[in-house]
């Protein structure tokens, strides 16, 4: 178990390459989550110091996209629900029998379990997943419409599959998440609380012992609380990480291919973006829009989920 990602762990279970499981298609393509974001070019990345040098966020650049969809939110408990009771699939965490919990959530008498070297607030815990986003112990009442969790990659791959979309590509997920506003450090702006208002869940207070909760959180929030940015999207920035369909590089930006790029064909790491509700400036200030980390395609946490993307096709609207 290693903490290539400080705020989501690897959980090293085959190596991270494994592929999704086939899924057979179930749900209608449904337009009514997603909006359309407009063909168009884009400044990429950043040139802040605020940036992780490893990450490889520099250097900022023009990248022009193809128009495409994206859901509105990330997926929710109960739309994965749906998915699982159509297509009878179990989730990596479910097959391997443990997923990585924040410590914080777990009773005070919870056993001793392995945690990550470097990152003590993640525990590993048995019968961790979707469904039981703590543990055993835990439910997903009143929480239908947060986020899926202990989500890996695959699984987040084979939901897309059945739903007839696919996971969008890091640049797709970055263009959406700005909103049409140009380099700006989140979806709404510069300042973190205009008007002393919050517009995301991330980690108030000192990290990982005291949340003041400020936002209104302490783990997840429904996911469409708060206002979204100008194209109408929801939570791009804190709550949860969300999987895009690129293998990571950390030398993406010095490529010279700025017309709807991909990450490298193949590789050991997913892109992940958008940080989420563990996220705090004194150790992983990734809740930008410009940020990006990574994890293997096998790895799931109770931080982690995913929205999908959409092809546009000559035909649609």
């Amino acid at each position: 178990m290693t903490g290539d990602a400080c705020c989501a762990p690897s959980a090293g279970r085959t190596g991270g390459e494994a592929s999704p499981p086939f899924v057979a298609q179930g749900a209608a393509h449904d337009l009514a989550t997603m909006v359309l974001i407009p063909a168009g070019e884009f400044v990429m990345g950043c040139d802040e110091d605020e940036g992780y040098l490893g990450d490889g966020e520099s250097p900022s650049r023009w990248v022009e996209l193809d128009a495409f969809r994206m859901d509105t939110t990330a997926i929710t408990n109960a739309q994965f629900a749906r998915f699982v009771d159509d297509s009878a699939y179990v989730t990596e965490a479910e097959r391997f029998g443990w997923s990585f919990v924040f410590a914080g959530f777990l009773p005070q008498d919870f056993p001793q379990t392995a945690s990550v070297d470097g990152a003590e607030w993640w525990r590993q815990v048995e019968g961790a997943y979707w469904r039981q986003p703590e543990g055993p112990h835990a439910r997903l009442d009143g929480r239908w419409d947060h986020p899926a969790v202990h989500v890996s990659w695959n699984d987040a791959s084979a939901f897309a599959a059945w739903a007839g979309k696919r996971l969008p590509t890091e640049a797709e997920w970055e263009k959406a998440a700005r909103g049409g506003l140009p380099q700006m450090t989140y979806p709404w702006g510069d300042e973190f609380t205009p008007g002393g208002v919050h517009r995301c869940n991330t980690w108030q207070g000192m990290f990982p012992i005291i949340n003041s909760r400020d936002d209104g959180y302490s783990g997840t929030a429904p996911v469409a609380t708060y206002e979204p940015n100008g194209y109408g999207l929801y939570n791009m920035v804190g709550n949860t990480w969300e999987w895009c369909a690129d293998y990571f590089d950390k030398d993406i930006g010095l490529r010279q291919d700025f017309t709807n790029p991909r990450g490298p064909s193949f590789g050991t790491h997913k892109v992940i973006r958008g940080g989420s509700y563990l996220c705090h400036d004194s150790y992983c200030f990734r809740y930008r829009v410009s940020a990006r980390s990574l994890n293997t395609p096998d790895s799931s946490t109770g931080n982690m989920g995913f929205r999908c993307s959409g092809d546009v096709s000559p035909q649609s609207p």
